[in-house]
């Protein structure tokens, strides 16, 4: 999975032309979020081919920022805390999370600064969480 950076202009119809393209291309999003800041609409979307999403949305003038690695990990919902102890994990271990959202699926997916290492972290989070 590939988490995508994509600028979108601050007006009406810009996710719509997004989700065309993609749409077009037969690629599904897998999860993300879109904000807008300082007047730049700013998206992080998740995709199983980030290689073939970049193409759709440049082919449709739109830009890609970034393309990402993603770590994904799946919280015990009915634990209270799970986000915390996770996010504490990440940091005592000097890992960054730089983007945090949800899938479609209902599991964590996080952007860090020191992939390997944070994949390290999340694997070691899964086994003790089984």
């Amino acid at each position: 999975m590939k988490d995508l950076t994509i600028a979108l202009d601050d007006r009406p119809g810009a996710l719509a032309e997004m989700g065309d393209a993609l749409g077009r291309a037969g690629i599904s999003v897998e999860g993300g979020a879109a904000f807008v800041v300082d007047g730049r609409g700013i998206a992080h979307f998740l995709f199983a081919d980030g290689a073939a999403a970049r193409e759709a949305l440049e082919n449709a003038g739109i830009s890609v920022l970034a393309e990402h690695d993603v770590l994904t990990q799946r919280l015990r919902q009915e634990v209270p805390g799970q986000l915390g102890r996770i996010s504490r994990r990440m940091a005592d271990a000097g890992i960054n999370i730089e983007l945090l959202y949800s899938d479609h699926s209902n599991q964590l997916i996080l952007v860090v600064d020191r992939p390997e290492q944070g994949r390290s972290v999340s694997q070691a989070w899964a086994r003790e969480q089984a």
